[in-house]
This record gives C-alpha cells, sequence and structure tokens, in this order.
C-alpha cells in the first residue's frame, strides 16, 4: 500500500489517506524508515493505554522537503539530552508538571473566562474593518497568545515579540521545511527559550499570581528545577497557541461555508459549545501525537521493534466509522458530542482543554454577534499551513454584514 503523508494532496486534505490507512493498515509502517501510522479509534486508544510500551516521549520526527518528499527521522532530544516535559512526559514527571500548570488554571478560570472575551471583542474592533477580517492573522492566531501570556505572568507590551517567535518555533514540528528556513526556525526556537527563560528569572525575584509565580515557589521549595520550567512554557507558548488558532480557523471556516448552520447557531448560542467540538472532531488540530518504543512489543498484530516511534492519527480515529456514525458529517446532535480524541486521552488528556473551548467560544461568539452573515472571501479562498502535525489555516479572510439591517455580503472592491 502506498503512503505518503507528505503528498501535497494529503497535505491539502488528509482524509482520503486516513481512510485508506483504516481500512486496509491500521497499524503501517512507512518504508525505509522506523515511524509506524495508527489510524483506528480502537488501536490509538489501545496505544495510548499501553504507557510502558508507547512512551509519550517525543525523541524525533518525521521530516521531508517539497524537494525531496522521502521522510527522514530527525532528531528531537539530542541524543537523550533535551528534557521531556508535560505532554511529552512520562510519569512521574508529567504528574507533578500537569499539577503545577492545573493549580493555576482552575484558580484562575473565571477571570480568564471573563479575559477571553475582552481580547475577543477587543481584536475585533481592532481588526474588522470596511466589511472584511484576516480571521487568521487578526484573531486566531492573537487570541490564544494573548491568553496564554495572561496565564503565565508575560508582559502585554512585550506581546508582539512574542508572537513573531511563537509561530516560528512551532512550524519545525510540522515536518515539512524549506531547507533555507531551517536556520531561521532553529534560531527561532532558540530565542523563545532565552525570552522564556529571562521572563522566568525575573518572576523568580518576584513572584505573582500567575503560572510563573507558581513555578518561582515550586522552585524555590525544590520541587522543580529552573530549566525544566522554561521547556514547559516553551511547550505552552508554542504548540497550545496553535492548536487553539487552528480550532478558531475551523470553526470559522465551517460556519462560513454552510449559511444555514451558520443562521442555527446565531439564533442559539448555546449550540456554539457542541459545534466546536464538532469542529475538533473533523479537523483535529493535531493531526497526531508521537509516542516512541522503548522496547520491543506489537500492535494491532504488527511487531514494532524497540527504538520505533509511532505517530498516533487523532485525526484519523475521530473520523473512524466503527467509532462515529456518519463520521464525516457535522452533526450537532451528535450522541457522546464530546467523546472525540482531538484533545487526547488518559493521563495526557490536553492540559488546556478549557482555556482552548474559552478562546473557541469568546472568538465564534463575537463573530456571530457581530455580523448579519458571514463567508469566505471568493477573491482569497483559504489555504493551509504545509504540515503533517497541524491540520491549521495559513489564511482565512472573511467578509461580512455587520449586524443590524440585513445588506448583501459581497467582497469590497479592491
Amino acid at each position: 500500500m502506498l503512503v505518503d503523508l507528505f503528498d501535497p494532496a494529503a497535505v491539502e486534505d488528509p482524509y482520503p489517506l486516513y481512510a485508506r490507512l483504516r481500512e486496509s493498515a491500521p497499524v503501517h509502517q512507512i518504508p525505509g524508515t522506523g515511524f509506524f501510522l495508527v489510524s483506528t479509534w480502537d488501536l490509538v486508544q489501545e496505544a495510548v493505554s499501553r504507557t510502558e510500551d508507547f512512551s509519550s516521549n517525543m525523541r524525533s520526527i518525521m521530516m521531508a522537503t517539497p524537494s525531496d518528499p522521502h521522510p527522514i527521522a530527525f532528531p528531537l532530544d539530542a541524543g537523550g539530552t533535551v528534557e521531556q516535559v508535560l505532554a511529552t512526559a512520562d510519569e512521574p514527571d508529567h504528574k507533578l508538571h500537569r499539577s503545577l500548570v492545573m493549580s493555576t488554571m482552575n484558580k484562575r478560570i473565571r477571570a480568564l473566562d471573563e479575559y477571553a472575551h475582552q481580547v475577543a471583542d477587543r481584536l475585533w474592533d481592532d481588526y474588522a474593518k470596511d466589511g472584511r477580517i484576516d480571521w487568521v492573522a487578526d484573531m486566531a492566531e492573537r487570541l490564544p497568545l494573548a491568553m496564554l501570556s495572561s496565564l503565565i505572568g508575560l508582559p502585554e507590551d512585550e506581546f508582539p515579540y512574542l508572537l513573531s517567535l511563537a509561530y516560528d518555533a512551532s512550524e519545525m514540528l510540522g515536518g515539512i521545511v524549506e531547507p533555507e528556513r531551517v536556520e531561521r526556525l532553529v534560531k527561532a526556537v532558540s530565542d523563545l527559550i532565552e525570552y522564556l527563560d529571562k521572563a522566568f528569572q525575573r518572576a523568580q525575584e518576584d513572584p505573582q499570581d500567575d503560572l510563573m509565580g507558581v513555578f518561582a515557589n515550586a522552585v524555590r521549595a525544590g520541587e522543580i528545577e529552573s530549566s525544566t520550567v522554561t521547556m514547559i512554557l516553551l511547550q505552552m507558548v508554542s504548540a497550545g497557541a496553535e492548536s487553539t488558532a487552528a480550532l478558531v480557523e475551523t470553526a470559522a471556516r465551517f460556519l462560513a461555508e454552510d449559511p444555514v448552520l451558520q443562521d442555527r447557531v446565531r439564533q442559539d448560542p448555546a449550540l456554539i459549545d457542541p459545534f466546536l467540538d464538532e469542529c475538533l472532531r473533523l479537523e483535529s488540530p493535531f493531526r497526531g501525537h508521537y509516542r516512541s518504543v522503548p522496547r520491543h512489543t506489537e500492535l494491532g498484530g504488527v511487531t514494532i521493534p524497540a527504538g520505533s516511534h509511532m505517530f498516533l492519527l487523532w485525526g484519523s480515529a475521530n473520523r473512524d466509522s466503527n467509532r462515529f456514525e456518519e463520521p464525516d458529517v457535522l452533526n450537532l446532535d451528535r450522541p457522546g458530542i464530546r467523546q472525540h480524541l482531538a484533545f487526547g486521552k488518559g493521563a495526557h488528556f490536553c492540559v488546556g482543554s478549557a482555556l482552548a473551548r474559552m478562546e473557541g467560544l469568546a472568538a465564534i461568539g463575537v463573530l456571530l454577534r457581530s455580523t448579519a452573515r458571514f463567508e469566505l472571501d471568493p477573491e482569497r479562498p483559504p489555504t493551509w499551513v504545509p504540515s503533517t502535525t497541524m491540520r491549521r489555516h495559513r489564511t482565512l479572510d472573511l467578509v461580512f454584514a455587520e449586524a443590524g439591517p440585513s445588506i448583501a455580503v459581497s467582497a469590497p472592491e479592491a
């Protein structure tokens, strides 16, 4: 079976490929590599539960270039010297990292909810002009980083610099990188680590009521190392911001493409929440997550040698017809609508899931309240970020009629 995750057609629309994998090779080794794709609901669930066989440590990723699409293993852990934290850590480290983050999240949940709506409203007022908004650049990318900055305790006036680094730093994980960009992306990661390290050093001198304050107290108590904190912050800022941006983008696109759905959700805002879950299921922000294989084992009758790498395809499992009836259809009345895998599963269930949902509710809420209707800009069709790991838009331009008297929606003249 020919499987090419890096085929431009599969990057643009991976779901036909996922369907073939589920049908013919639910555990499939990429030829010439030590990477295995896991595509069905049942086998992804099984792999997640077998933590001794499939470690959350992300030691290598598949990488290719447009000029040479054959994937190679790109090491991320410098031979095991880079510390695995939070989402990529195993127990007992993962439990400690998660508890420190969740203690801050739970304490500030109400304030964060209010802040999400304030930021979304402000971004709409600032950038929705003349019946048009660049939804990716002006809302989807800005809102998650603003929220994370508030949660973590990063200065608001440094937000533009953080924005410039965060998405470059996460691009490498997408696996599709032009050779001439590698140096820039590596530097972005280095610069972001340096920025976060300095910010945490300042926080340790005067801990505040935010996540860095919690971490500072934990360092003082000898519970965690300062260098570990910096890597946790790096993971939250890069991967956390991008995955939430993906949700906010997908939700706007689905509504823009379906006027009937858009009107239904606008008339009943309580439907935004289940709508977001169907967006998460149908277009999982992370197409998959890597696992490493510390010992010889098997999955689905396929032998997996020690030292291999698994790529658990959330985006495929979430469209498995053995789990979901009419899996390719957006159904707001779907039974068990939150039982998708877009936020992961088990002990590593996404630490930022509640925050992502808040931001989705805030962004889609202001979009629906502020418009009579909206659609995709016919002169600027959406484009996707080239990535095998993330499923999000590079561009998503919307044109809209403001709420109030009904007027026709059309693209403003150039």
